[in-house]
């Protein structure tokens, strides 16, 4: 497994403590209520479903999981720690902060 994808794989399996990086729910996901925002987001967590079909680059970085009958995504990108740029190398935990977005699939 390349790097990235472990410091994807980390990221979302301490979703609840991520550090310096990030966790964004997107406003429909936001409204929801707090029971089931928590139950999305340990979808999210346990999430091991990546294949060819969905991680291409094999870095763990997209997904989708189903939720009351609903499809939603999550998304990993790569800022530099001022979050103003993409990072120069999301494989150097040192120069990049993870934000780790879950949204409605609609919303995409």
């Amino acid at each position: 497994m390349n790097k990235i994808a472990i410091l994807n794989d980390k990221l979302r399996q301490n979703i609840f403590n991520s550090g310096k990086d990030r966790v964004i729910l997107t406003q429909d996901v936001s409204n929801l209520p707090f029971d089931e925002q928590l139950r999305i987001l340990i979808k999210v967590k346990l999430f091991n479903n990546f294949n060819a079909g969905n991680d291409v680059y094999q870095e763990h970085d997209f997904g989708m999981i189903e939720h009351s009958e609903l499809k939603y995504f999550f998304k990993i990108d790569y800022y530099d720690n001022s979050l103003e740029c993409v990072s120069d190398d999301p494989s150097d935990d040192n120069i990049t902060t993870r934000v780790l977005t879950v949204m409605r699939a609609d919303e995409y």
